[in-house]
């Protein structure tokens, strides 16, 4: 067993995806301005996972079998085709920040899917009350009474999202016990191979090669594409995957209501877009519902801790 990872490093990824992940969803909506959502997003994947699986190669001589590529294949198509294919397809139609709020719900969908999948506890009073919050918020960022008014949402994108973020829920859940190569960074660059081959097809499927004009590119674009390539992906990615297994899923999950203030403020101030009243109650309650889901899952994983502490035998003195 390896030394525990130190606390700069714990506090360092923590940080990368709190605020890098915040603004990527403000840099997607930049980059598929002149670019096909898909093939940007798999282009982007392409890229850093060539590079970030290169470096690994370069500095050990471990080699991937067949097992562990194939959990690369599904963790990628789960989290990067399914959940990141998901953001990019909606935000031509969803607002970056309306995007990220509906992401926020991933939380809920993690606790469903540890109780009736994994075998988890049943969720606690405080965690019951934070799912009927979360689902709440987004029934009322997106219900039949938004649909009507001059600020609604867009709902095909919207139920996309839905869609994309119980699939990042599953993968993630997935990750923790499937085979895996030894290095977080060679797995990464694996995820991100399959995941952004999944896009390329993706995008082909649905025809956005025709849709490709390099002379109509913009310099926004591009250089919110390098954005997410260098920072989105192989740094809060990569710092993404190490902490599911460095961290507890509670405290790595807590992502996702700081990343929708991020992206709703950066959306608001810098794209101009709306941010009506009702929005803002639906982010509240929404962010409220995930954090009640964090603390309860906190104080279950330290009241575990706790209980497998005071079972262990005792030298004598």
């Amino acid at each position: 067993m390896g030394d525990p990872p130190s606390r700069g490093r714990i506090i360092a990824a923590f940080a990368a995806v709190y605020i890098i992940w915040g603004s990527t969803y403000l840099a997607i909506f930049y980059a598929i301005e002149t670019l096909p959502p898909f093939l940007m997003a798999g282009l982007r994947f392409l890229v850093a996972g060539t590079l970030l699986f290169g470096w690994s190669l370069t500095s050990s001589p471990y080699r991937p079998g067949r097992r562990e590529w194939q959990s690369a294949l599904i963790i990628g198509g789960l989290l990067l085709l399914g959940g990141n294919g998901a953001v990019v397809w909606a935000e031509q139609t969803v607002p970056s920040g309306i995007a990220a709020l509906l992401v926020a719900g991933t939380p809920c969908w993690m606790v469903l899917l540890d109780w009736l999948w994994q075998g988890a506890p049943r969720p606690g009073a405080r965690t019951a009350t934070g799912l009927l919050l979360g689902f709440g918020g987004i029934a009322l960022l997106v219900g039949p009474s938004a649909f009507s008014s001059h600020d609604s949402i867009h709902v095909p994108g919207a139920m996309v999202l839905l869609v994309g973020s119980l699939a990042w829920a599953v993968g993630s859940i997935y990750s923790r016990q499937a085979p895996r190569p030894r290095g977080a960074l060679l797995f990464t660059g694996m995820q991100m191979l399959m995941g952004g081959s999944l896009l390329m097809i993706a995008g082909t499927v649905t025809g956005e090669w025709s849709r490709v004009d390099p002379a109509g590119v913009s310099l926004r674009s591009v250089l919110a594409f390098a954005y997410l390539i260098v920072f989105g992906a192989i740094i809060g990615y990569s710092a993404y995957v190490w902490l599911l297994r460095a961290s507890t899923p509670a405290r790595v999950s807590t992502y996702a209501y700081v990343n929708p203030v991020v992206a709703v403020l950066l959306g608001w101030a810098l794209v101009g877009e709306t941010f009506s009243p009702r929005m803002a109650i639906a982010a509240a309650i929404i962010v409220a519902g995930v954090a009640l889901i964090t603390l309860e899952e906190h104080s279950r994983a330290k009241h575990a801790a706790r209980a497998a502490a005071a079972a262990a035998p005792r030298c004598a003195v």
